[in-house]
């Protein structure tokens, strides 16, 4: 018994000095990097590894961002960071079941929102105003008049996932 609790404990305090060797140093990342994450690097060590992928990899981002990108990218933020909790885990829940769509419906959604961005912003107001005016009836038949709109095997699709949501609930 005593062997299996020093074999955990072996493997355990391995598997710390693994992860350690695999963690990035400050030092590590580029001259940008370090400039961009300036803030973290006091606290750079202590921070788990996924968080320092995660940091590294927004920073690469950043970098290979226009103008335009950054500008947008900052306004997301502050977005964010207006948000109460609930507003967030909403947010946070819409977007895991966007990623869960098929490839296809996930292009499509992309499509569409680009068509609408794409509008006059008078016109996306008018739509906007539009939808919030609508009864729920209202939007109910809107939705059913996109059903009737996609293939028999996308209109499959969707049920499938509507009864995988009902399952969740």
């Amino acid at each position: 018994m005593t062997k299996y609790i020093l074999l955990i404990m072996l493997l355990a305090d391995l598997s710390i000095n693994i992860k350690s060797v695999y963690a990035m140093t400050w030092q590590e990342l580029s001259a940008d990097e370090q400039a961009l994450l300036k803030r973290f690097e006091h606290q750079w060590a202590s921070l788990p590894e996924e968080r320092q992928q995660r940091l590294q990899k927004g920073a690469q981002r950043w970098q290979t961002m226009n103008p335009e990108q950054r500008r947008q990218a900052k306004h997301r933020l502050k977005q964010w960071q207006s948000m109460d909790t609930q507003q967030r885990q909403a947010l946070r829940q819409q977007f895991r079941q966007f990623r869960e769509l098929p490839k296809d419906e996930r292009e499509n959604l992309r499509n569409r929102f680009e068509n609408f961005k794409n509008l006059p912003p008078d016109r996306r107001q008018k739509l906007r105003e539009k939808w919030r005016n609508m009864t729920p009836e209202q939007r109910q038949q809107f939705r059913q008049r996109q059903i009737q709109r996609l293939t028999p095997q996308q209109r499959q699709q969707l049920r499938l996932r509507y009864q995988q949501r009902q399952r969740r609930q």
